[in-house]
Order: structure tokens, then sequence, then C-alpha cells
């Protein structure tokens, strides 16, 4: 199996972030900043908000995917700090986290099924974007870490700690975030943070290999079995915060930004 290949639509706006292929019924949706680790920015939120608002309804499979080396190195950091250059009350972090919970949740409630396809590192919101999709497989090289709190910052964005709960568990998920430890994929699979581990010579082929069936199903049926099992999952976060997440990020790192001067 090649490596996925993108080439630029014919039509319609121009990411500067992403790039995207469409394959029949699937899209495939590539962060596409790989100089930068394919970090997290107003733009690629904007970019991934607009792409997921416009998706066409015959798409039965969106394939979320990173190019480089890495999946995605995490929230900009020096984005952070021209925010609060601009304004130190975080209004720009308010917006970016507003931002944030609108993309996470736009891949959870996808009518299509989502897939998160992860090589190489998966770092804070990086991971909270995998963990949105239905089913996510990484490659035996694949490393995921939770760094904020050792960056001064709480563990609130896109709604990750209460998903990352209803998946993991309470417990694993307070050492993890407590200790801010890399995991390997193995650890990541035994966790149910990946569904499925591969060498990256098979990602591809265990993309489609999910893909396949589902774009069999009849679509009225698919759409109703995702819809059922996100509110069943619903269930076990009926104490989500996460709507609190961009005013908890805004406070907090406008404290830490006062006390230091940087994030």
């Amino acid at each position: 199996m090649t490596a996925l290949s993108f080439t630029a639509p014919p039509a319609g706006p121009v990411r500067q972030t992403l790039r995207t292929r469409r394959e029949g019924a699937v899209l495939t949706v590539e962060l596409h900043t790989p100089a930068e680790g394919n970090t997290v920015t107003d733009a690629l939120l904007d970019d991934l908000l607009a792409v997921l608002q416009d998706q066409d309804p015959a798409v039965r499979v969106l394939v979320l995917a990173g190019s480089g080396d890495d999946f995605c190195l995490g929230g900009d950091r020096g984005e952070f700090n021209r925010h609060l250059a601009h304004d130190p009350t975080g209004s720009g972090i308010r917006l970016s986290g507003t931002k944030a919970r609108r993309v996470c949740d736009a891949l959870t409630g996808n009518p299509a099924v989502t897939i998160a396809r992860v090589q190489g590192k998966a770092v804070g919101a990086g991971l909270a974007l995998a963990l949105a999709c239905d089913l996510r497989v990484g490659s035996e090289d694949a490393t995921f870490r939770l760094p904020e709190l050792a960056l001064g910052l709480p563990t609130a964005w896109g709604g990750l700690l209460p998903r990352l709960i209803s998946e993991v568990g309470a417990a694993r998920v307070r050492e993890l975030v407590l200790t801010g430890r890399a995991f390997t994929a193995a650890e990541a699979l035994s966790l149910s943070v990946l569904q499925k581990v591969v060498s990256a010579q098979e990602l591809d082929a265990a993309v489609h290999a999910w893909a396949g069936p589902v774009v069999r199903r009849p679509p009225a049926a698919l759409r109703v079995t995702k819809a059922l099992l996100n509110s069943l999952s619903a269930g076990s976060r009926l104490a989500d915060t996460s709507a609190l997440d961009a005013e908890l990020m805004a406070a907090v790192v406008a404290e830490l930004h006062h006390s230091r001067g940087t994030v």
C-alpha cells in the first residue's frame, strides 16, 4: 500500500494549513504544516471547521491525518504569547479555545465515521483531535503525551479531559495528566486511546480496512447508529465541564503570562 497522496481540488477555497483528498465516499483531511509539526493554530482550527461545516453529505468516512514525521505536536505556544501580548486578559486564548471545542465537537458529532491516522508524536491538542475521532489507528512508533501541567496550563482543550476519562478511565488518566509522561502506541492500545497499532507501512491499509465496510453500510442506518453510540457514551460524561475549557485556559494562561511574561 502506497502512502497517501494529495492533489489540490479543482475549485474552492485554498486552505493554507490543510490538504484534502476525496475518493468516493471517503474524505481525507491532512494537517499540513509539517515544518511546524502540524501545530494547532487559529488558522488551522478555522480551516478544519470550514472543511467540516462544508462537508458533502455523501461522505461516509472522514480520515484525519498529519503530514510529515508527526501527527500533531499540540498547540502553538508562540501564538498563545502573541494573543496575550495583544490582550493580557486572555480574550484571544478564549476565542481560540472556543474554536477548539467547536472543531472537536464537529469531529465527534460528524455524520460520517471519523478515523484518526496517527504517526510519530501526538501531543496535547494533537491527542485531543485524534481522540475526537470514532476510530484511531497508530503506527508502532507513535507516542502520546499530555504536557500541559508541566507548562503551567490546565488540561482544558477541546473537551479532551472528559473524552479521555470516558475512553480510558479516571485512574489511568489522572496518572497521565499529573506526570505528563510520554506513552507508546502499545500502551495507547491497552488504554483504548488507539484501537489498532500497525507498522508505519501498513497505516494506509489499516485505514482502508476500516473504511471499506463502512462505506457499504446503508447511510441512514450508519447515521443513526453513530448518533446512538455518541448518545450512549455521553451518559458517562454527565459532569462534562468542557464548555468551560476556553474560560479556564484563558484565565490560567493570563495569570501565567502575568507572572512569567511568556507561556
